[in-house]
């Protein structure tokens, strides 16, 4: 290993000093034309989770930045569940990398008008996958809010390890002991619980071929398919989630809508952080997302202000029929975020081993709608750069000086394109007029 991989592992660990001193020697070393940065194209990825919830391969928020500019992207913006830990940290690391960016947060919440309807959350009747988009900073307007999601989460996870601890017996798992240490800040996921469960296995049964058929019979595969899969964790630990913890498994915990806050309190959070409530979409073939016009409809009513989209979901589909469908989905969607003036907002997740680093812009499916998808990096962008002045998209400078959603996209979008990333923060005048703003960001 290099100085420069070793660096960038350090990247990735869970000591904030740590990860700041890796990232200057690395910016140190990309100066001095040890490291190549590329030239920046039309490439990005603004949906990437960090460690902070779960990254598939453990990257912290300097780590997706300093990553995200290796790979040439020209903009990136994380989102967590539940937690705005990595916000601070991911903006300050794009703005010295050259990386326009934005930071979000994303949870559940339950849509009374869907009450009856599965929308993005499988099998979960009411209750959707919700983003915020857009925030500043790491602190939150109401906290006690924020502080409510994560506790939420957690205790849903100590649901899910008591009932599959009974199921693994002799297998077991203390949440404090052997969850909370593999996030950097306590804020374990479903995929936390399966990496502890596959660690405690491994230290109650040492040897593979008896661990392997202990785990055949619990989860119902072969013994010979699984010891395979013990060469690949990330593979072995999403079985025992879509076995032990998914629908139909003995840790599934069903979804109650008194769990979960409801979608217009969740937007009024954002909207007090200043950032943009967002739609988050999965692929348009749950009975919710059909009804689209309702969809934005409830969604407009209740604040939110654009649209998340995860294009490899929608058409890197094996099976031609469901490719077929699901392109026409994502055509549908695209269309109505237009109709409605909802800035597209893309990404790749990164929340499991295996998803790519970007989307393949270039694919013929996504092609159509790469100049929506870029005009919602700048948008989220000029925003994120803006609200420390006041200026930001769901301000109240924004509602006072703009007539409709299509002429304030224009205004972001514009704004986006001339902020560099890493310049200084705007100083704001008094109450200065839009054309004010963009001329002085010439």
């Amino acid at each position: 290993m290099n100085s420069i991989e070793s660096l960038e592992l350090s990247l990735d660990d869970f000591d904030p000093a740590r990860r700041a001193a890796a990232l200057d020697a690395l910016i140190g070393a990309a100066e001095r034309g040890e490291v190549a940065l590329p030239a920046q194209g039309r490439a990005h990825n603004l949906h990437s989770h960090t460690f902070f919830s779960f990254n598939g391969y453990g990257y912290s928020p300097s780590g997706f930045a300093w990553r995200a500019r290796r790979a040439g992207l020209f903009a990136a913006g994380i989102v967590d569940f539940d937690v705005l830990d990595g916000v601070d940290e991911f903006l300050a690391a794009a703005g010295r990398l050259g990386l326009r960016a934005c930071a979000g947060i994303e949870t559940r919440v339950f849509i009374p008008e869907f009450d009856g309807r599965e929308i993005n959350s499988p099998g979960e009747p009411g209750i959707a996958y919700h983003m915020g988009v857009g925030f500043g900073s790491s602190r939150a307007a109401q906290p006690e809010m924020l502080d409510g999601f994560k506790a939420s989460a957690q205790e849903r996870n100590r649901g899910v390890v008591e009932r599959v601890n009974a199921f693994l017996d002799p297998v077991r798992v203390d949440y404090v002991r052997d969850v909370l240490p593999l996030t950097p800040k306590g804020n374990a996921t479903e995929r936390h619980l399966c990496a502890a469960y596959d660690f405690a296995a491994q230290r109650a049964i040492p040897e593979a071929d008896a661990r392997a058929a202990f785990w055949s019979g619990k989860l119902g595969r072969p013994a010979g398919e699984i010891e395979r899969l013990f060469a690949s964790p990330p593979d072995f630990q999403a079985l025992i989630r879509a076995k032990t913890m998914k629908q139909g498994g003995p840790g599934y915990v069903p979804a109650r809508s008194d769990a979960f806050p409801l979608l217009v309190d969740v937007n009024r959070f954002t909207l007090a952080c200043g950032a943009i409530p967002t739609i988050a979409w999965l692929d348009g073939c749950s009975a919710g997302e059909a009804a689209l016009d309702e969809l934005f409809a409830v969604h407009h009513a209740a604040g939110s202000a654009a649209l998340n989209i995860i294009p490899e979901r929608n058409w890197n589909i094996a099976d031609p029929g469901q490719r077929r469908t699901k392109v026409a989905n994502l055509h549908a969607v695209v269309e109505a975020a237009r109709k409605n003036h909802f800035p597209v907002i893309v990404g790749t997740e990164m929340n499991a081993h295996g998803q790519r680093f970007v989307d393949d812009f270039d694919a013929p499916e996504l092609a159509p709608f790469l100049d929506d998808f870029e005009k919602g990096a700048y948008i989220v962008h000029g925003h994120t750069r803006l609200l420390a002045a006041g200026l930001g998209y769901t301000s109240v400078w924004a509602a006072r000086h703009f007539a409709g959603p299509a002429e304030k996209n224009e205004f972001y979008a514009e704004a986006g394109r001339r902020i560099a990333p890493g310049a200084a923060p705007l100083q704001k005048g008094e109450d200065p007029a839009p054309g004010e703003v963009l001329a002085g960001l010439a």
